[in-house]
């Protein structure tokens, strides 16, 4: 089966298709414009940023990676490895994700992550590659796969804005577990998930005049 990988447009496109079955999101693009989501591009660094965001602001996660550029002169496997767990928390880097961030960076300069074969592989093959890493998980390879490889179809439940944007825009009555969340989209939003996690995002920032990641 062929990957579907998106593009501004087709997020357009699908936003559309979604609204004539699911009003609210209809009215999402109506309140607040279509969504231009915030790609990265492949490779080892927006995989570094996002275990930096993990339960921080975008913010704070965006000076720490800057911080660790600076400190590492360029975000490599082979730079990071050189600059070692001291030099890493140095930056600003918590012990914890110091751990991840060389252990990543160990998987990657070895060849057992190779992170061009994940552009190849069905969603629930290269989420599990991802997840198989210690300090990735479901969400990390969720958006992974959504920002920096562009699948259509994924929509990271577990994600607390999401959960939020879910009850706030009137997608669903009272506020949802991840769980719930993750069974209405299946069920309600796919194969459209993506486009509506983008556009719920959005939503969400502009409502609280936050910038969108970088």
């Amino acid at each position: 089966m062929a990957i579907r990988k998106l593009s501004d447009r087709m997020v357009r496109t699908d936003l559309k298709r979604l609204g004539e079955s699911v009003p609210v999101m209809a009215d999402l693009v109506e309140r607040f414009g279509v969504v231009k989501p915030w790609w990265r591009e492949p490779g080892f660094e927006p995989l570094i940023l996002m275990i930096l965001e993990q339960q921080i602001s975008i913010a704070s996660a965006r000076a720490v990676y800057e911080r660790l550029e600076n400190a590492a002169v360029g975000i490599t496997p082979a730079s990071l490895l050189a600059l070692g767990d001291a030099g890493i928390r140095g930056a600003g880097v918590t012990r914890q994700k110091a751990r991840y961030c060389l252990g990543l960076a160990e998987a990657v300069e070895s060849g057992r992550l190779d992170l061009l074969a994940l552009a190849r592989m069905p969603d629930a093959d290269a989420e599990r590659t991802l997840t198989a890493l210690k300090g990735i998980g479901v969400w990390t390879a969720q958006v992974y796969l959504m920002s920096v490889l562009r699948r259509a179809d994924l929509f990271p439940a577990g994600d607390r804005a999401l959960v939020v944007a879910a009850h706030e825009f009137g997608l669903m009555p009272d506020e949802p577990d991840f769980r719930a969340l993750e069974a209405f989209a299946a069920t309600t939003l796919a194969p459209y998930r993506s486009a509506a996690a983008w556009q719920l995002w959005h939503a969400y920032l502009q409502v609280r005049g936050r910038a969108a990641p970088q």
